[in-house]
């Protein structure tokens, strides 16, 4: 009995004409997966208050670290705890964060009703990522420009995705609203399929898998991987290639990281 509009973000017009008298709640996520795009929460809080609608935000890409929805006037924050809050891969958990009472009660009640709470190991796991928080964002994103400025001069790459680079579409946005960009690094190979898969093959620091936010390098395709489950032009729409490479930069030394992309890409 469920109704979504999927759409992007990007407008005020979009979002206007998206919302029906049904609408409930808007949903997003900024930087989103795995385009890294950018959606401006100031716009957002205030195109919901004006239709009285609930907003929430997948936060796991920036981190409380890097982006605080709430002080923007979002009404609920999830987390993928397993990600960077976890920081090492060791967990598998999730977030929801509120400042108001209401939706406090009725996230206790879900919460109690269904069962859906973390074993207490998992949290202490979650409880020790957080106290390394701040200095590993700073690295995850200190690599992560090395990596994506790198990629951006390489003859064999079509296009960077990563928004602390001037040239993103969402940098302007990203810089008034984050503390900073990110760990994770998106980009399009020339040459099809076939450099695809001989790029990832011969990848040795960055191992092939689909989560982010730990401590190693992590490399993966989003169309076979962690998007194979949408339609091939559901992902075609949502600007989703089979060229795309999507790369969690972890905290390795950011020169072994440029090198081993270098000689993958020969």
């Amino acid at each position: 009995g469920l109704e979504f509009t999927f759409l992007s973000l990007d407008s005020r017009e979009r979002i206007e004409e998206a919302i029906k008298p049904n609408t409930k709640m808007l949903w997003l996520e900024t930087p989103s997966n795995p385009l890294l795009n950018i959606v401006d929460l100031e716009l957002v809080v205030e195109i919901a208050q004006k239709h009285r609608l609930l907003t929430v935000i997948d936060n796991t890409f920036a981190s409380p670290y890097f982006l605080r929805p709430i002080e923007y006037g979002i009404d609920l924050v999830v987390h993928s705890t397993t990600k960077y809050l976890n920081g090492h891969c060791d967990v598998v958990g999730g977030a929801v964060v509120t400042t108001t009472d209401e939706l406090t009660q009725k996230m206790q009640f879900l919460l109690n009703a269904l069962g859906t709470c973390a074993a207490p190991f998992d949290c202490w796991l979650v409880l020790r990522g957080i106290e390394t928080l701040p200095v590993r964002m700073r690295q995850h994103e200190e690599n992560s420009f090395a990596v994506a400025n790198f990629l951006k001069e390489h003859p064999k790459v079509k296009k960077v995705f990563y928004p602390g680079l001037a040239s993103h579409p969402g940098h302007e946005i990203a810089q008034r609203q984050m503390k900073g960009f990110g760990g994770v690094v998106s980009f399009e190979i020339k040459g099809g399929l076939e450099h695809v898969y001989n790029f990832l093959s011969r990848l040795k620091i960055f191992a092939l898998a689909e989560s982010l936010g730990g401590a190693a390098s992590l490399a993966e395709q989003p169309a076979t991987m962690s998007h194979a489950s949408m339609l091939a032009e559901h992902r075609k729409k949502a600007g989703i290639n089979d060229e795309l490479i999507r790369l969690s930069v972890g905290l390795e030394n950011a020169d072994d990281l440029v090198e081993d992309l270098s000689q993958a890409l020969e």
